[in-house]
């Protein structure tokens, strides 16, 4: 008996564990950061640092005639920008020393459109990062709300469970006193019936709304219970006639 309880009891479990089927597996997360305000706060500061030093060069170009704005406007522009390689500042003085002639016109042009491409693949760039954060954003909240899931599933199987067991607990304990009831009689039979029925009935009165007012109705009875057990347990302890009493004539 006790063997086939146990496998019913796993076989039922089984059961609730896979009614809904397996998941749908999650879509691989970007490598991108989960918070929008990482790359919001760090495209604003890289607008702000574009647009100032754009600005230095702007105001250098048309005070091009004022040699002190230019240095003033000069040095601005390259606080806002990191120390560049002595390689680069190199390149940039060969460049500017050959301004003005036929070969120089054709390096700045060259110079130019390879800025402009550079910006150009920059943005894309950007577009790109900010398109993978979004979706790794999404993916993030979908993981979330699969572990909820997962943990209200685990949370509901173990529910199952519990009253798949209380049920076969009572099923069994009726079974038991019927059987008790029909061999040995009623006075033994019918309190394994009545606990068979209790058992049977746990699951429906945990989730009852009224549990908490019924537990603590059943507390209280037997409490009181108690208690009424225990004052007549002293009161026959005082009324019982004492030993060295004699027997009255």
């Amino acid at each position: 008996m006790r063997l086939l309880l146990v496998i019913a009891v796993l076989a039922l479990t089984g059961c609730s564990l896979f009614r809904k089927g397996d998941a749908e597996p999650l879509p691989v997360q970007p490598p991108g950061p989960t918070k929008p305000d990482v790359v919001a706060t760090l495209g604003k500061d890289l607008d702000k640092t574009d647009h100032r030093v754009a600005s230095a060069l702007v105001a250098i170009e048309r005070n091009a005639d004022k040699p002190k704005v230019v240095v003033a406007e000069s040095r601005l522009a390259q606080s806002y920008l990191p120390a560049p390689p002595l390689a680069d500042i190199a390149f940039a003085e060969a460049r500017a020393s050959k301004a003005g002639t036929p070969q120089g016109d054709i390096d700045y042009a060259r110079q130019m459109a390879f800025g402009r491409q550079l910006a150009t693949a920059v943005t894309k760039a950007w577009e790109k990062l900010e398109t993978q954060q979004a979706e790794a954003l999404r993916v993030s909240q979908l993981k979330d709300a699969r572990i909820v899931e997962l943990i209200k599933e685990v949370e509901r199987v173990k529910k199952d469970a519990s009253a798949q067991t209380w049920t076969l607990v009572g099923a069994g304990l009726a079974v038991v006193g019927a059987l008790t009831t029909a061999f040995m009689g009623p006075r033994i039979g019918l309190p394994l019936l009545l606990c068979g029925a209790f058992c049977g009935s746990v699951p429906f009165i945990i989730d009852s709304p009224y549990f908490e007012y019924i537990a603590a109705g059943t507390l209280l009875v037997c409490s009181g219970l108690g208690l009424w057990w225990l004052a007549d347990k002293v009161r026959d302890s005082v009324n019982k006639p004492s030993d060295d009493v004699p027997p009255q004539a």
